[in-house]
């Protein structure tokens, strides 16, 4: 996948995610659950862009280290919602895989990079 369809990918990820929590009821355990996942899950693809302008190789696996936190962060948030209630199963499920696959996108390209020695991180 290139830059510009892996960036695409995170900002309609992004998109959805926004959706998905304004779409959520309206009371003080979905405001407090959503605005975490809202959070995590749009700063994934903004910490994206940044990892893409970074200035170093090691740069760059550090900033993808953050969109990998933030991916991962973001999964227990979604299972909080269906698991209360407050979220339908299959929005949920479509949700938590789109971000599955993200952050294993993310993973692979971070263990790529360690393994072409392009970082100060290298194994």
């Amino acid at each position: 996948m290139t830059e510009g369809e892996l960036n695409t990918r995170t900002e309609n990820l992004a998109l959805v995610l926004i959706r998905f929590v304004e779409a959520l009821p309206i009371i003080e355990t979905c405001r407090v659950l959503g605005r975490q996942l809202l959070r995590l899950g749009t700063s994934v693809a903004a910490c994206y862009r940044a990892a893409c302008r970074a200035r170093s190789d090691a740069d760059f696996v550090n900033k993808l280290g953050i969109v990998e936190e933030e991916a991962d962060e973001s999964l227990p948030w979604l299972r909080l919602l269906e698991r209360s209630g407050h979220a339908q199963t299959v929005a949920v499920e479509v949700l938590y895989l789109e971000m599955e696959a993200v952050l294993k996108m993310f993973v692979a390209s971070i263990k790529t990079e360690r393994l072409r020695g392009n970082s100060k991180f290298a194994v």
